[in-house]
């Protein structure tokens, strides 16, 4: 059978008639004019045993509604949780589930942004499997080819695999991104320079500039301090802008008159909140 339209998000929600909700990580339809083919994927970071009641469940509901075949297939940050979620599941009789299964072993590094942007799905499986590696600098690399490669997608994939690759992403990966300097970073792409390391050599820039025309080392460090909150609210804007596309100029004003310390909380929350409103919070 030859597919011709190929991939459709659909609503991760996989509740039956009874009170318990299930909810997967993201469904994938395959179309061949109607559903083919619906993928359960599930990111796993450790064993639990009870998504091996669960994940059933969410292959079950999704063939109910869809009426087509279902798989479940598990991505996993490491070799050995790769190795425990590919165990066949037994629902009793002869009846078993056999979850695909994607560790980092079978997953390639992919560091280069040609490369992602020629294969946008196969850069966001990189940065899923390999964004919490011990080597941060490299998954910080694979993060970047990643979001690089969602740039340019519409607007539904773009933000899809923004939120997939910032959720793969350690907590050390994540600072980093936060906190990159172009000085540092020696592979920086123009992606990288253009959403997380431009605003920021600005904004120093700025402050460098204002501390020096008042010829005083205590306006130099008040300029730089400037600069640095000024470099900071260009990040947050960005990543706002690539997550939940054009902010109102009431959004600018509130990130740009925001303290350090409020920007640090609008750069966390911009990798979970569904709204640009949530992220900035209520005033």
């Amino acid at each position: 059978m030859v597919v011709r339209e190929v991939v459709a998000e659909q609503a991760a929600e996989l509740t039956d008639v009874q009170p318990a909700e299930y909810r997967a990580d993201l469904v994938v339809l395959l179309y061949d004019g109607v559903p083919v083919l619906g993928i359960v994927v599930e990111v796993q970071l450790r064993p639990d045993e009870d998504k091996r009641f669960s994940w059933p469940a969410y292959v079950a509901n999704l063939r109910a509604r869809i009426r087509c075949p279902v798989c479940l297939l598990v991505v996993t940050a490491e070799d050995a949780v790769a190795r425990w979620a590919a165990r066949p599941i037994e629902l009793g009789g002869e009846s078993r589930l056999v979850p695909l299964v994607v560790g980092p072993s079978g997953v390639p590094e992919v560091t280069d942004e040609e490369a992602a942007r020629r294969d946008p799905e196969l850069a966001v499986l990189s940065a899923m499997a390999h964004g919490r590696d011990a080597d941060t600098e490299k998954a910080l690399r694979i993060a970047l080819s990643a979001m690089a490669a969602s740039v340019g997608l519409d607007a539904e994939r773009s933000t899809l695999y923004f939120d997939l690759t910032m959720a793969s992403l350690s907590q050390a990966a994540r600072e980093a991104l936060e906190s990159m300097d172009p000085a540092k970073y020696e592979y920086q792409s123009e992606f990288a320079r253009s959403y997380f390391s431009q605003g920021r050599a600005e904004g120093e820039a700025k402050g460098r500039a204002e501390g020096k025309a008042e010829g005083k080392a205590e306006g130099k460090a008040e300029g730089k301090a400037e600069g640095k909150a000024e470099g900071k609210a260009e990040i947050v804007l960005n990543l706002l802008s690539l997550r939940f596309g054009p902010l109102t100029a009431r959004d600018l004003a509130r990130v740009r008159g925001a303290t350090a310390a409020d920007l640090d909380r609008f750069a966390e929350r911009v990798l979970t909140a569904a709204s640009v409103d949530e992220v900035l919070g209520a005033d």
